[in-house]
């Protein structure tokens, strides 16, 4: 293995409540009989789970509640041998939960997340941090945090010539001067749609293939048309996961596709962060950009195939034997 990459991860973390269905409930309705866990979540956290057992020497920026929820939270990263200087707890904010629904067939799932001490990580947060900036490969952030805090983790990472990879969800747009500073924008195929505009008039094959669904998923021309977008506002280099389907991604020269492996799934929470760690450590160790969406690919196929966000991360030794 290479020198260890350190990663520095800014953003959210939750506690997950998770409970398994026989089906996803219609809105009004109850569903009876779900299955009841308890997993460590947030993007940023996950994220930070991911990077961790990718390898990486990580350190996390995000903030907690002065409740069992947090000091849970920052246990499960030390447990992972995460720095966890820069995870501050916060009074008058409970900690970060989030509650999904996961159905007991498909496997996809519904996510809300509560209003919490996520919210507290600012710019001045960003600005202590400087150290860790300083000594870092790579920055990844996410946007269960305030924009003000991912500005600041912008501006610091061109000043300092960090390489910053953003995951913009949940998305929303954010000032073109952001998305110049990003070295890799990670979206699927949704946040793609959201943030460049693309909309839903896809090719015919594509079309006739989905009729009468109520999916309003990408076609493949959409795709680069997202992409397209995405480089017009700014980004560097772009990534769409298109979870069974793969990643398709640009260096602004051309555009290419990696196929999934084929799984069973089990749980899809939280395979689009053990993408972005991955990902992250790929470029932290100065694989190319094809290299580094190819392993995260993986790692990913193996995410969902067990239970829980941070639960479910693979270790670097299963990635490289697959």
């Amino acid at each position: 293995m290479p020198a260890k990459p350190r990663i520095l991860v800014v953003g959210s973390s939750n506690t997950d409540l998770v409970i398994v269905c026989d089906r996803l409930p219609n809105p009004g309705e109850t569903v009876l009989g779900g299955e009841f866990q308890t997993f460590g979540g947030g993007k940023g956290a996950n994220q930070a789970v991911a990077a961790a057992r990718a390898g990486a020497d990580v350190a996390f920026l995000g903030a907690h509640g002065a409740d069992t929820f947090g000091t849970d939270a920052k246990a499960r990263l030390q447990k992972e041998g995460i720095n966890t200087d820069y995870f501050r707890c916060v009074q008058g904010a409970p900690s970060g939960v989030a509650l999904i629904l996961v159905d007991g067939v498909t496997r996809e799932n519904l996510i809300a997340v509560a209003k919490s001490s996520n919210d507290a990580v600012d710019a001045a947060m960003v600005s202590a941090a400087r150290p860790a900036f300083e000594t870092a490969s790579a920055v990844i952030a996410q946007l269960e945090i305030r924009d003000g805090a991912i500005e600041a983790t912008a501006r610091l990472c061109h000043q300092l010539g960090k390489p910053f990879i953003l995951n913009p969800a949940p998305s929303r747009r954010l000032p073109k001067r952001i998305y110049e500073s990003l070295h890799v924008i990670v979206v699927n195929e949704h946040e793609a749609r959201d943030i460049s505009g693309t909309v839903v008039s896809a090719d015919p094959a594509f079309a006739k293939s989905n009729a009468g669904t109520a999916d309003k998923s990408l076609g493949p021309r959409e795709i680069r048309e997202a992409i397209g977008a995405l480089h017009t506002l700014g980004c560097k280099n772009v990534v769409v996961t298109l979870g069974a389907e793969g990643v398709m991604f640009s260096d602004g020269e051309k555009i290419e596709s990696i196929a999934a492996p084929r799984v069973q799934p089990v749980d899809t929470t939280g395979a689009g962060d053990c993408f972005v760690g991955w990902l992250g450590v790929g470029l932290g160790e100065s694989l190319s950009l094809h290299e580094s969406v190819k392993r995260a690919c993986l790692a990913a196929s193996i995410a969902v195939t067990r239970a829980g966000a941070q639960a479910g991360m693979p270790y670097r030794h299963e990635v490289i034997a697959a």
